[in-house]
């Protein structure tokens, strides 16, 4: 039976009780309520008969829940929820715990034999006695019990949204064989893998899916301004990568300012020596606040990376009250914006580079040929979408007269093939699992890469919030400032949240209007710079 012992952090359980009461989204993966009177545990969306209050139990996390003896609820799925933010300004050991539960929440920056405690301990710089100390002081479950709960939430979500063989799905969850898998499931939530799937409604085992997509929901926080980030990505959507559409599907007209509502897209994922491609398709439903994720079946066996980066590159993790709470003050008109990401690092940072300096348009065009020459063809069935971005490999690889001839003048072919050969040798993480101050060094130290450019990699590719371009004269402008240094110390107020606080800079009413198709430039003179908001 469940324990009945109050969670290690303490709740305000009256105020929890009232958010699932009102199924406030606001709130979704903020704490999970467990209920003693069936073992199960929900968000606080969950549309269950709302259970009495002295039977419900609340915790901040998934796996305090699970280490109470709480099995996950198949309604609601847990799995679905956005996950809690993991940048604080509080003190040293709570911002280290926090980032040990970001590496671990980060399929990215998993060797193929998944996180241990030791490898999380030694990247974080200290001890593993130190790192479960103060795991535990902060979650109430150890990092092995963290992880257990994060694999087993991946492997049900797998179970419930493919049609893959159980082996797969123990793999690709980060178990390291299928008995481990198997036993896992039966101590955490009472009966095997396949009970579970047929527990949820799915067909029986080895139906085919063959060519199918996998329809996967993912949780957000409101408010969204789902309008603002699908425009962002559609005026940069490269030629045969990506598609956005809008509601009757016709290109609009020039001039016009169109609603997108859906957006496609290829993906290459490597694991290991493996290499999955494949595509992917997202639209909003805004009434559940959530995103409905499409992903081709090429993909299955990375589903929870997949997962994982569409999250990030539709920023659904991030907390609004949070964020509001330090930004609305000073800009109350940004309340539903988020800072979009992307679901390559090193496209993302190519993307960057070629910006340098020109307008969104001009790099939309040489991004689109940088594509037709390098990338990979791949068929999909959205038409329209047929290639994949171009390897680091091959962009490495590539002549200086073959880049030329696309448009790209000396200095960005030195600056794209260095980053290229830094990412194809492993030395160059581009992900949100990645150090993000070693990170910004070692980009600021190729050629070609200059602090707004790090700056605006770490925002979007390594999801830092705190990323600050201070010279940004268009920033500046709108900060009411005429230094670097004058920004940076207006800032301060905004932190950890500065990336938000950029982005809102940028959209403010008073702000100077940047160019409409503008990308940051990666020097820091103000010629370079003036153009460099995000005009999403």
């Amino acid at each position: 039976m469940p324990t009945t012992h109050a969670p290690t952090e303490a709740l305000e359980s009256d105020a929890c009780y009232l958010a699932m009461k009102t199924h406030d989204a606001r709130f979704d993966g903020s704490f999970f309520t467990a209920v003693t009177s069936t073992g199960i545990y929900c968000r606080p969306v969950c549309r269950v008969k709302l259970p009495r209050r002295e039977n419900c139990r609340f915790f901040r996390h998934a796996a305090q829940a699970e280490a109470a003896g709480f099995r996950p609820c198949l309604r609601c799925r847990p799995e679905l929820a956005p996950r809690a933010a993991s940048w604080s300004t509080e003190d040293a050991s709570r911002i280290l715990a926090l980032q040990a539960a970001r590496l671990i929440d980060e399929p990215d920056a998993w060797s193929e034999d998944g996180p241990g405690a030791a490898q999380i301990a030694a990247r974080l710089g200290v001890s593993d006695r130190h790192l479960r100390r103060i795991f535990e002081a902060q979650f109430g479950v150890s990092p092995l019990q963290y992880l257990q709960t994060r694999r087993l939430l991946a492997a049900k979500q797998l179970i419930a949204d493919t049609r893959l063989p159980m082996t797969q799905v123990a793999l690709a969850s980060g178990f390291a064989s299928v008995r481990r898998f198997n036993a896992a499931f039966v101590e955490h939530y009472g009966l095997n893998p396949s009970a579970l799937r047929r527990a949820g409604g799915a067909t029986a085992e080895g139906g085919s899916s063959e060519g199918k997509a996998i329809e996967v929901r993912l949780g957000f926080r409101p408010p969204y301004d789902t309008h603002a980030m699908l425009a962002f990505f559609a005026r940069r959507a490269l030629r045969g990568v990506e598609l956005a559409s809008t509601a009757d599907g016709k290109e609009p007209a020039k001039g016009s300012t169109p609603t997108y509502v859906k957006l496609a897209r290829t993906l290459r994922v490597q694991q290991g020596a493996q290499t999955h491609a494949g595509w992917l398709q997202l639209r909003f439903d805004i009434e559940r606040e959530q995103m409905l994720l499409s992903v081709s079946d090429s993909l299955a066996a990375v589903l929870p990376i997949v997962i994982s980066r569409a999250r990030a590159m539709f920023d659904l993790d991030a907390e609004p009250m949070a964020i509001n709470a330090a930004l609305h003050a000073a800009f109350p008109h940004g309340d539903g914006l988020r800072v979009p990401g992307t679901v390559d690092g090193f496209e993302l940072a190519v993307r960057a580079v070629l910006g340098q300096q020109i307008t969104v348009a001009a790099a939309r065009t040489l991004g689109s040929r940088l594509v037709e020459a390098f990338g990979d063809a791949i068929a999909t069935p959205v038409e329209g979408l047929n290639r994949l971005f171009p390897t680091p490999a091959a962009i490495a690889a590539a002549s200086g007269d073959a880049l030329g001839q696309l448009g790209i003048v000396r200095q960005r072919q030195t600056a794209l093939q260095a980053v290229a050969r830094e990412v194809a040798a492993g030395r160059l993480a581009l992900h949100a699992g990645a150090d993000v101050p070693s990170t910004i060094s070692a980009l600021q130290e190729l050629p070609g890469i200059g602090a707004w450019t790090a700056q605006y990699i770490a925002m979007r590719a390594l999801r830092w919030p705190d990323a600050f371009p201070a010279g940004d004269v268009a920033l500046q402008k709108a900060l009411g400032v005429t230094t670097a240094r004058a920004a940076t110390e207006a800032s301060q107020a905004w932190r950890p949240w500065r990336g938000y606080a950029v982005l809102r800079a940028w959209h403010a009413p008073s702000s100077p209007s940047p160019s409409p198709a503008a990308e940051p430039a990666a020097t820091e003179s103000p010629i370079n710079i003036t153009t460099a908001g995000l005009a999403a």
